[in-house]
């Protein structure tokens, strides 16, 4: 009797391990599919790659031909060519129906309004972006002002200006690994600064910077012979150069001399040019400054109402020697007269 009950309660014990095991290893079923009455609505399909290329390649081509348009526009027209042409199309921009239009006419005009605007703002960013620049640009490429030089007094109005350039004209400066920084100065330049500063308005006008000019000017000059001195600031800059602009001096054109030993390549105004051969520490014979002093004398002993057409008259030769030959055949023909007027007596 025990023994049929301990087989029936084995065969229980077996049955319901069994059956534990079997559930444990069976996948889960299925969720339910969700009722119409759920709260959250199904996810909506993401988009197609076709469509994300298609915007990518819209956006990157409205920006390209955007650059592109301001590019040309900025190297074929000026800003105020660009304000003018574009003018009539920033105003119709604005365009709105009249109080007696009608509902049609006043949608069509909120229509046509709203789809200028990008265009329009887009045009008024590009303005303003590029008269910034060229305002930027202008502050390091101009003269930091107009008026370089403060006025003439009255008393002072007949006088000549003369510009003078700074190396190899007056000095020339070198460096070595040796001996670092070296500054030369030009043979008769103090003579030269102190008889001229009699009869003119001596300025120095270099493409220097500040701090090199300055130091210079004060050892050069210690008579003070050289009312102003204008560095770099003072400059043009243009096609990689820096060019004397003599407009900007602040006096009569026709009273201003610029003489340097790279007049023509360093100055936009080659009528006021007086070239003089450029000068270098190794020429220690060089008299070139003393045999200026007689011509410049005179011009401004003469004082012609404008000197340009006199420097032209001189264009292609050495003017000191050019000069002396002509002082010399105008004092043969004056001596001459007077022989005749003496015959005739």
């Amino acid at each position: 009797m025990s023994l049929g009950i301990l087989r029936s309660r084995a065969i229980s014990f077996a049955s319901k391990r069994f059956l534990c095991t079997n559930t444990a290893s069976a996948p889960l079923p299925p969720p339910p599919p969700p009722s119409p009455n759920a709260a959250s609505a199904p996810l909506p399909p993401p988009p197609s790659p076709r469509r994300w290329n298609f915007l990518k390649y819209a956006i990157v081509g409205a920006i390209t031909g955007a650059t592109g348009l301001a590019g040309y526009a900025s190297y074929a027209y000026s800003l105020e060519e660009i304000e003018q042409k574009t003018k009539s199309f920033r105003e119709s921009a604005k365009h709105t129906a009249a109080d007696g239009g009608t509902a049609l006419d006043k949608f069509q005009g909120l229509l046509y309004s709203t789809a200028m605007a990008v265009p329009t703002k887009a045009l008024e960013f590009y303005l303003d972006s590029r008269r910034l620049i060229e305002e930027l640009v202008q502050s390091y490429t101009e003269p930091y002002t107009d008026k370089l030089l403060p006025d003439l007094l009255p008393q002072e109005q007949h006088v000549f200006t003369l510009v003078l350039d700074l190396n190899e004209t007056l000095i020339h400066y070198i460096w070595t690994r040796d001996t670092g920084w070296q500054t030369f100065k030009r043979p008769g330049v103090d003579a030269f600064l102190e008889h001229l500063a009699q009869f003119y308005e001596i300025v120095v006008y270099t493409d220097e910077q500040n701090m090199f000019v300055d130091p210079v000017i004060e050892r050069l000059d210690t008579k003070h012979c050289i009312r102003y001195r204008l560095s770099r600031p003072a400059t043009k800059y243009q096609d990689g150069k820096h060019f004397r602009d003599l407009s900007k001096l602040n006096r009569n054109p026709a009273k201003v001399l610029y003489l340097s030993g790279h007049a023509l390549e360093s100055c936009l105004q080659p009528e006021n040019c007086v070239p003089i051969k450029a000068w270098q520490q190794q020429d220690i014979d060089d008299t070139a400054l003393l045999d200026f002093i007689p011509f410049l004398e005179f011009v401004a002993r003469s004082s012609p109402s404008d000197i340009r057409p006199v420097l032209a008259s001189y264009e292609g030769c050495d003017i000191p020697s050019e000069f002396i030959r002509r002082s010399k055949e105008h004092q043969r023909r004056m001596q001459e007269q007077k022989h005749r007027g003496r015959f005739w007596k």
